[in-house]
Order: C-alpha cells, then structure tokens, then sequence
C-alpha cells in the first residue's frame, strides 16, 4: 500500500481503490489532496494488474465537500495560488487518460470540486442520501474548472441551473440525469460497486483503454474529423490479438482468455 499524507491507496487485483482521507474536513480538497490523487492515479495507471480504479471518501458522511478554502498558505505568491489551483485541472484531464475506468463510490455528499471528481470519473454509484450541487455562488464564487467536465456529465441547462442557483440535487435526481448509474441504500453500496469493478475488469484491459481514450479525444472533435479518427480506431481495434480472441470465444460459446495484446 502506497503512503500518502491525505489519500488512501489500495491495490487489491485487480482493482484500485483511491479514497480522499480527510474526514474531519469532509473530504475538502487541498493542494496537498490533489497532487497525491494525481500520484494516486498515477500508480494505477502504470500498474498492469490494475484494471479498474475506484475513487470515495473516508467516512460516511461525505464523498467529497469541494476545495478547501483555507488551504492555501499565506505565504505563497498569489500567481502561486493561482497554479496551485491548476493542479485540479490536470488531474480532471489525466482520469480521462487513465486507461482504464475509474468508478465513484460516492458515500456521502459531493459538491463544487467534489461533484466535478464525480463527473470526471466514467461511471458512478452513490448512497441513496448522497446530495450533488455547486453552491460556489452562494459565496461569490463561481465552478470555473469543473464546468468542464460538468458540462459533460448532464444537461447543460441543468448544469448552468444548478450554478446560477447553488441549490443541490438529490441522488434520485442525479441518477434521473445520468450523472451517476443508480442510487442505493448504504448497506448495498459496496456491493454494488465490486460488482460494476468485477464486470468491467472482466473485458479485454487493451479494447477499455482504447475505447476510452476514444471516447474522450473524440468528444471534442468535430463531426468529420470524430469520424475520421474513430476509423483508425477501429483499424487498430481489429489488429489486435484481443479482438481476434474474443471473436473466436464469441463464435466457440466460450469465455475469452484476453492477453491484453
């Protein structure tokens, strides 16, 4: 097990589990929370039996309460503060290129900052007491860097509602949106969650990286260009030995046996 100051990691194969350890502070995120989520992230990355990452929060109460407002130290510069805050959007960029799914197991509440982790993550599960919103407004503040993948993640009149508003979401009405998969009683939670690990860590680990990388690069292209790229993704798709496997297991009524080649 890794050793960090602010985050938990575990490696159990093949399935990473990364969780915000601050719950005296419900989770809030500081500099030192984000660079080692990165680290974090980072590990599972490179680590060939990782297949799934799983991102929570220690605790019970919340996922994540967003950044930390007394965290920055009074002696850095303010351009110093300024990319220190940085730190938040390469980590919102380098989970969408992992490789490989990240999970939320939203335990508690998530808002400002802590919503953006859950729409930066692919797929989410939450409590069924878990609540969602932006309230950055409610103190003159405004959700800057998560709009980005907010904007993503559900509708975006939904999205600019509940940032001009500040007011919160219930899971039920996250899961309505498709901003988490479903909402479940606490007790279920983890049970819910391993099973979505164990299903998705059963596909070819090469076809989700190279699904996933295509889903997030093809995004923010246009229409022609989306397609273009998409064609070559496939071409190299059908080169591999995966591909090959788990047509033949498909064919054979068999599991396939992938190699990750």
């Amino acid at each position: 097990m890794a050793e960090f100051e602010s985050v938990l990691y575990g490696m159990h194969p093949p399935v990473a589990r990364i969780a915000i350890n601050r719950p005296d502070k419900r989770n809030a995120l500081n500099v030192t929370v984000m660079r080692e989520l990165r680290e974090a992230f980072a590990l599972a990355k490179a680590d060939p039996d990782v297949r799934v990452a799983v991102l929570t929060g220690a605790g019970e109460k919340a996922f994540c309460a967003g950044g930390d407002l007394g965290g920055f130290s009074q002696e850095e510069s303010r351009v110093q503060h300024h990319l220190l805050r940085g730190t938040l959007t390469d980590l919102l960029e380098e989970m969408t290129r992992l490789g490989k799914p990240i999970v939320a197991r939203v335990n508690g509440h998530a808002l400002a900052g802590g919503f953006g982790l859950v729409c930066g993550c692919d797929l989410a599960i939450a409590t069924e007491t878990a609540e969602f919103g932006m309230p950055e407004i409610n103190m003159g503040l405004w959700p800057f860097i998560i709009t980005a993948v907010v904007g993503r993640a559900m509708p975006a009149r939904k999205a600019l509602e509940m940032m001009m508003t500040g007011e919160r979401i219930s899971a039920a009405e996250a899961e309505r949106l498709g901003v988490i998969l479903r909402a479940v009683p606490a007790g279920e939670l983890d049970k819910a969650v391993d099973d979505l690990a164990e299903k998705l860590s059963s596909k070819s680990p090469l076809i989700m990286r190279l699904g996933k990388d295509s889903f997030y690069r093809s995004r923010d292209m246009g229409l022609r260009e989306a397609l273009d790229y998409l064609h070559g993704q496939l071409a190299v798709c059908l080169e591999s030995e995966d591909t090959v496997e788990g047509v033949a297991a498909f064919l054979q009524k068999r599991a396939p046996e992938w190699k990750g080649r």
